[in-house]
C-alpha cells in the first residue's frame, strides 16, 4: 500500500511541477565523465530551448558556464529535448551548486583518487512497482552511498505509454540523481523495438570512441569499472551482429589495458544485466541460445583478465555448472555470488553470511535486483542448491557495495520486506599483488 501511495503521489508531483511541456528542465540526472574533475548533467524538455548550466562551489560567489548540447527526439509521437553540458575544472572534495534555466541543484565531488566509496547498486526497478525506490532515496539523500549503479530494467519500461513511464520514473529519482552520479546499463527491458533509442537518448557514459552508451569503463580510486552490454548478444538477430564484435574488441582492448594497470586498480569489477549464472525457477531463458553466448565470452574474459567482481541484473531460472569447480554461488535478493574458497558458509537464521572470501580465484558474480517478477514466484521455486549455494533471498531490495580499499570489498544485500534489515553481509580479501593461479 505505500508504494501504491508514493506512486500516486509521485504522478501528483510530476503532474503538477512537471507539465510535460515548455522548456522547464526536467529528469535532471549526473553522471561520471571518466575524467573526475568532471561531471556530465542531462535533462530533458518537451519545447526547443537554449539552456547552459551555471555552476560553482556552494557559497563562492563565483560561477562558471557549461555550454548546453540539444537534441530532439521522438518516440510515440512526443517530441523531447535532450540536453547535456559537462562541468569542467572541478575541485575535489567540494560542493558545488548548478543552475539550469530557474532550478538550481548540488552535489558534492569525491576526493582525489579515493581509495574508499560507497556504490548503491540494484537492476529491474520499476516506476509503479518501485518497491526500492523511497528506500534508495532516502539512503541517497542521507550520504549513506556515493553513486548508484542501476543494472538494466530502467522504470519496466522506459518507453512505456510513450515514454511517459521514463519521464515519470526519472522525475522521481531526481532529487537524488541531481546530486549524485547514476551510472546505468540496458537491460532487455530497455529494447523500444527502434534499437533502444529512449536508453539511448535519455543517459550519458564515459566515451567509449564509437557513439554508443550501452559500453564503457571508468577508473576510480582502487577499481577499474566497466560497463558491458549483454542486449548486443540478446537482441543481435533484431539489430545485427556489428556491435556484438564492436563491443568485443573494445572490451578485448579496454581490459588488456586495465589488467597491465594493476598496480593503480587492483580491482576490476564489470557490470551488465543478464547474468552469467542463473539459480531460481523462471522459464528457460538462461538456457536460451543468446544467454549462453553470454556466458561462453564472459567466462574466457574472466578467466584471462582476472575479474574480481561481475554485477549482473535480470534473474532466470538456471545455472550452468561449468565452473562448478571455480565458483560458490550466492543468492541475496535474487543474488548470485560466485568463488571458489568455500564448500559451506555458517549462516544464522535469517541467511546472514558471517564469513569471508579470501584471495579467490574466480569472479565473484552479483545478482542484485528489486525483483519484480520473482518475487511473485510460488515460495520455494527454486532449484536445489547443493553445497555450491550458501544463501537465498526473495525480498525486494537493493545492495551497497563498499570499497574499502585496494585489498578489502564488502557487500551487503538490503532488505524492504525486513523493513531494511541486512539479509546478506560479507567481505571478498585480496592480498595486494594476489591473482589467481592457473589452476582454475
Amino acid at each position: 500500500m505505500r508504494s501504491l501511495i508514493y506512486a500516486i503521489l509521485s504522478l501528483i508531483v510530476f503532474a503538477s511541477e512537471c507539465s510535460g511541456e515548455g522548456t522547464t528542465p526536467d529528469q535532471v540526472h549526473l553522471s561520471f565523465t571518466g575524467d573526475m574533475t568532471e561531471m556530465a548533467v542531462v535533462w530533458n524538455t518537451f519545447a526547443d530551448a537554449s539552456q547552459d548550466v551555471s555552476y560553482g562551489k556552494k557559497g563562492s560567489g563565483s560561477s562558471s558556464i557549461a555550454k548546453g548540447s540539444s537534441e530532439a527526439w521522438v518516440y510515440g509521437g512526443i517530441t523531447r529535448y535532450r540536453h547535456k553540458a559537462t562541468m569542467t575544472g572541478l575541485d575535489y572534495s567540494n560542493e558545488y551548486e548548478y543552475t539550469i534555466s530557474s532550478r538550481t541543484f548540488s552535489f558534492k565531488t569525491l576526493s582525489k583518487d579515493p581509495q574508499s566509496y560507497r556504490v548503491c547498486v540494484f537492476g529491474d526497478l520499476g516506476y509503479w512497482h518501485g518497491n526500492s525506490t523511497e528506500s534508495i532515496i532516502k539512503h541517497g539523500l542521507a550520504g549513506d552511498f556515493d553513486f548508484i549503479v542501476h543494472l538494466g530494467d530502467i522504470a519496466y519500461d522506459l518507453h512505456t505509454d510513450n515514454g511517459n513511464v521514463g519521464d515519470s520514473y526519472l522525475n522521481v529519482f531526481e532529487p537524488l540523481i541531481s546530486k549524485m552520479p547514476y551510472m546505468v546499463i540496458a537491460g532487455n527491458h530497455e529494447d523500444d523495438y527502434q534499437n533502444f533509442t529512449n536508453y539511448q537518448k535519455r543517459f550519458a557514459v564515459p566515451d567509449n570512441g564509437h557513439n554508443d552508451n550501452q559500453f564503457y569503463s571508468f577508473n576510480l580510486g582502487p577499481v577499474h569499472w566497466v560497463g558491458v552490454s549483454t542486449e548486443n548478444y540478446g537482441y543481435y538477430y533484431s539489430y545485427g551482429m556489428d556491435p556484438v564484435f564492436t563491443q568485443y574488441e573494445w572490451l578485448k582492448n579496454d581490459l588488456t589495458n586495465a589488467n597491465a594497470n594493476r598496480a593503480a586498480q587492483p580491482w576490476i569489477f564489470t557490470f551488465q544485466h543478464r547474468p552469467f549464472y542463473c539459480s531460481n525457477v523462471n522459464s528457460a531463458e538462461c538456457q536460451s541460445f543468446e544467454n549462453r553466448l553470454v556466458m561462453s565470452i564472459f567466462e574466457c574474459f574472466s578467466i584471462n583478465f582476472h575479474f574480481r567482481f561481475a554485477l549482473v541484473g535480470w534473474t532466470c531460472p538456471d545455472w550452468n555448472p561449468s565452473f562448478y569447480k571455480h565458483q560458490l554461488t550466492l543468492d541475496s535478493g535474487v543474488t548470485s555470488i560466485l568463488t571458489k574458497d568455500f564448500i559451506q558458509l555458517p549462516i544464522d537464521n535469517i541467511g546472514m553470511i558471517l564469513t569471508h572470501m579470501l584471495n579467490p580465484k574466480a569472479p565473484r558474480c552479483i545478482l542484485s535486483v528489486d525483483p519484480l517478477d520473482v518475487i511473485l514466484q510460488t515460495p520455494g521455486s527454486v532449484i536445489n542448491h547443493g553445497p555450491w549455494s550458501a544463501a537465498r533471498n526473495n525480498d525486494y531490495g537493493w545492495s551497497i557495495v563498499t570499497i574499502a580499499n585496494r585489498t578489502h570489498v564488502r557487500v551487503e544485500q538490503i532488505s524492504i520486506d525486513k523493513n531494511e534489515a541486512t539479509v546478506d553481509d560479507f567481505w571478498v580479501i585480496k592480498d595486494e599483488g594476489y591473482t589467481h593461479s592457473g589452476d582454475m
